[in-house]
């Protein structure tokens, strides 16, 4: 039987305890932006990469929640004026931050009715 020769490739990357490379979040997020502007699919783009699928398609989760949580947690304040007791005003207005507008006639269901549609 011959020789067998081996090469070794200097590998830098961190590991954990059960040898799996160590990635950081920032190259998550690079690869996840090259996988949004790719057109491939989600396993075409893993195996492209040498990623483990269900490791890509977590990491891609976690990209997509936290910039959905980004746009979301900024609170928008808007100015609003109400009529005082004595104000004659029939209606009043309220534009959601989804864009939905709600209308009525008294503050207690307008709030009622806003923390129901849980905005």
């Amino acid at each position: 039987m011959g020789a067998i020769t081996a090469e070794v490739v200097g590998d830098e990357a961190k590991r954990d305890t059960r040898g799996r490379k160590i990635i950081a979040a920032t190259r998550w997020r690079e690869l996840v932006a090259q996988y949004e502007s790719s057109g491939l699919t989600q396993s075409k783009f893993a195996r492209r990469e040498g990623i483990n699928y269900s490791t890509f398609v977590a990491w891609l989760g976690r990209c997509r929640r936290t910039r959905v949580m980004a746009r979301t947690a900024t609170p928008r304040f808007v100015e609003a004026q109400l009529p005082s007791a004595s104000g004659t005003a029939k209606r009043l207005e309220v534009q959601l931050p989804n864009g939905v507008v709600v209308r009525g006639e008294e503050i207690a269901t307008l709030v009622a009715l806003i923390k129901a549609l849980g905005v």
